[in-house]
């Protein structure tokens, strides 16, 4: 044998001695469960860490063993957060209970491993007391004798009872006694927890931890911790919640001293990690008729130290539109958090834009000054006040705009989850009344955006979606209205199948051909149906429909437009990719298929 390959052998099999060979991979991970119940099934594999290791193709034999030794109290957890508390769990490793085989004679290889669950007689409650209770405190329906004893139920039950009392000033409410007998033989649980609520406290002094540019009293200016009031759990995850806000903080915690300052005086430390001040963004869309739209901004979170935040973003629409010019723009907000209120926030705002529409181009510019209040975590309020110019001409001339307005706003959603929801409800609704100067006319602008989410069945495997949108301008002529103003229909935000701000009000103004602008009345409507095909992809089916009203909804002049199509969606984690292929279904504005690519659901 030459002395080179008889070499290379020797190394092999001294490698093959000291790290092991290969594992084989696991060959069957079976579970059988006693009983007909589907979902305690589901229950049990879903606690199994060793289901897990092998969804991701992870089957070394020393890190399953580690698992299965792992399962029997995850499984057992699993087992009693559904009432289970005489549940019998066997795993058999190529035919050895797992808990039986010693660490160091750890198979170098594992075939087969079955899981069996006996999980006994679902207990249900006997005694289900927490006591005393403060007043007004709602315990779980569920908790009461007779139900389901669920471990997590009991956790509830006792967690809802301490809150109760913190919030009502008990800081230092805690369990005091805790007694839980099973009985096996009649499968009954009783459970008495007794509660110590404590003195009644009050917010004594904020401290600040943690902070680099952010000036201390800004940080206590925006928490907005009441010191010297009676302390309140709510209250205290408030002020959390408006510091997280800010999108100044990677990370804030709000915590209680340990010690009482006499005589009822409770301190607060707020722990906070600063993100780095700057942020970039950028966004795109495409629209097979409407073209490429390009978005993107700077932000400055923390401008002056105080919360202040600088954003800059402008954007380039409708690049390669078969049916209008390139618009762009740019914005300038400098925005102030805990100004008037620790829950209002002002802000400074200028922005630019040249429009190059269908029907009319035109330069715009706008300020103001605006305000956000935030009433609580589903329900915020805008006011402001803004000055608006705008100088461009259409196919029957030129024409200049000034006004002043008072935009107010309220937005009230419950959705569970704003990027991509499937329950719950959205409402933003927005009034704008506007004084006119020179040949700009007075009047009022309205417009008001519903939806609505429902799962059908399964949680978020079929959603419903519905919108109805609605607009109307109320007091000036048609011509004597900003065009920016005025509502169009057609496109990706309103009938996906339609052009791009193909319906609007035919006009002929002095000598000139006709020409279309926009309505002073729109209504807006849409369904979808969204299917969930796996963890991450979707399908969607939908139709929207437009209208446009001179002198009121559904007038005369009105000539509604539907469109109709699918889509598919891709769920990156932070939003779905969305592909829409629609085409008109009713109206004369369009004719064709129209492809619409975003991030985000399309409402």
């Amino acid at each position: 044998m030459p002395g080179g390959l008889g070499n290379l052998i020797v190394l092999s099999v001294i490698g093959a001695c000291l790290f092991g060979q290969p594992a084989l991979a696991l060959d069957r991970l079976d579970f059988q469960v006693q009983g007909t119940d589907a979902d305690l099934t589901k229950t049990v594999e879903g606690a199994s860490l060793m289901r897990s290791l092998q969804a991701q193709d992870q089957t070394d034999a020393r890190d399953l063993l580690a698992a299965a030794r792992a399962d029997y109290a995850r499984i057992l957890a699993a087992l009693y957060a559904k009432g289970h508390y005489s549940a019998v769990i066997r795993i058999q490793v190529d035919g050895r209970e797992a808990a039986d085989i010693p660490t160091l004679g750890a198979p170098s290889a594992i075939s087969r491993i079955l899981v069996t669950v006996d999980p006994g007689t679902a207990f249900r409650l006997g005694t289900a007391r927490v006591d005393p209770l403060a007043q007004g405190t709602e315990l779980p329906e569920a908790f009461r004798s007779g139900n389901r004893a669920d471990s997590g139920l009991i956790g509830d039950a006792v967690d809802v009872s301490i809150r109760a009392w913190r919030d009502v000033g008990y800081a230092k409410a805690a369990v005091a006694t805790e007694t839980v007998v099973a009985d096996h033989d009649t499968a009954v649980l009783d459970v008495d927890v007794g509660l110590a609520p404590g003195p009644r406290l009050r917010f004594g002094r904020l401290a600040i931890e943690g902070e680099a540019r952010m000036r201390e009293r800004r940080i206590e200016k925006i928490a907005g911790l009441p010191e010297g009031e009676v302390f309140s759990e709510t209250e205290l995850r408030r002020s959390e919640e408006r510091l997280r806000r800010t999108g100044i903080f990677s990370s804030v915690t709000l915590v209680e001293d340990e010690a009482i300052t006499a005589p009822d005086l409770l301190g607060i430390t707020a722990t906070v990690v600063e993100q780095k001040p700057r942020r970039y963004s950028f966004g795109a869309e495409i629209a097979s008729l409407d073209g490429i739209s390009l978005t993107g901004s700077w932000l400055h979170r923390n401008l002056l130290g105080g919360g202040e935040r600088l954003k800059i973003e402008g954007g380039v629409t409708n690049i390669g539109s078969g049916e209008s010019g390139v618009d762009y723009a740019v914005g300038v907000t400098l925005d102030r958090p805990a100004t008037l209120t620790p829950d209002t926030t002002a802000g400074l705002v200028f922005a630019f834009a040249h429009l190059d529409e269908i029907d009319y181009s035109a330069d715009a510019v706008e300020f103001g000054l605006a305000f956000s209040h935030i009433f609580s975590e589903q329900l915020t309020a805008r006011a402001g006040i803004t000055y608006s110019y705008q100088d461009g001409d259409d196919p029957g001339g030129n024409f200049r705009f000034r006004n002043l307005s008072l935009p107010l706003g309220l937005t009230w959603d419950r959705r569970n989850d704003p990027r991509n929801a499937t329950g719950g409800t959205y409402l933003d609704a927005t009034v704008k009344p506007f004084v006119g100067f020179g040949t700009t006319g007075s009047g009022v602008r309205a417009t008001v955006d519903g939806r609505v989410y429902r799962s059908l069945g399964e949680q978020g495997r079929f959603v419903i979606a519905i919108r109805g949108q609605a607009g109307a301008i109320v007091g000036p002529d048609l011509l004597e209205t900003p065009r920016d103003q005025l509502f169009f229909s057609g496109g990706g935000g309103t009938v996906r199948g339609q052009p791009y701000r193909s319906l609007g009000i035919p006009v002929t103004r002095m000598v000139g051909s006709e020409f279309l602008i926009g309505g002073q009345y729109f209504l807006g409507g849409s369904i979808e149906l969204r299917a969930k095909v796996t963890e991450r992809i979707g399908v969607v089916g939908f139709v929207d429909a437009g209208s446009i009203g001179l002198d009121g909804f559904l007038d005369d002049i009105s000539d509604p437009h539907a469109g109709a199509g699918l889509g598919l969606r891709y769920d990156t984690g932070f939003g779905p990719i969305r592909l829409d292929v629609a085409a008109p279904v009713s109206g004369t504005t369009g004719d064709g298929v129209q492809i619409y690519i975003g991030l985000g659901q399309a409402f």
